[in-house]
């Protein structure tokens, strides 16, 4: 498969595209809701919570990163990662209104 054509669809369904890659697997799944019940965390954190390599876990702070769901501060090496819950807010906005608009023309 090539790369994907986004700029040919609206701001709102490349989002919903993105986030929903970030949902479609469960590594980044249990990564959010690690880093959503701590107060701050570091990706070393992660990566003896989560259970995989340090590498791995950086791929999918990357992917969930860009769909906006991370805010962080850097200091030095470490990374301090926490839900960017304004975002977050926004894209279940975006995510309601996507299922409430669409309807059903099947039998």
């Amino acid at each position: 498969m090539g790369a994907s054509r986004i700029d040919i669809y609206s701001e709102n369904i490349n989002n919903i595209a993105a986030a929903a890659k970030v949902f479609a697997h469960p590594a980044r799944v249990a990564i959010l809701q690690y880093i959503s019940n701590q107060k701050s965390c570091i990706c070393n954190d992660i990566v003896d919570e989560i259970g995989l390599s340090q590498a791995t876990i950086s791929q999918h702070l990357k992917v969930i990163n860009s769909a906006g769901l991370l805010k962080g501060t850097f200091e030095g090496k470490s990374v301090c990662y926490c839900i960017h819950l304004e975002h977050f807010q926004e894209l279940q906005e975006l995510f309601n209104s996507f299922f409430n608009q669409t309807k059903s023309n099947c039998c």
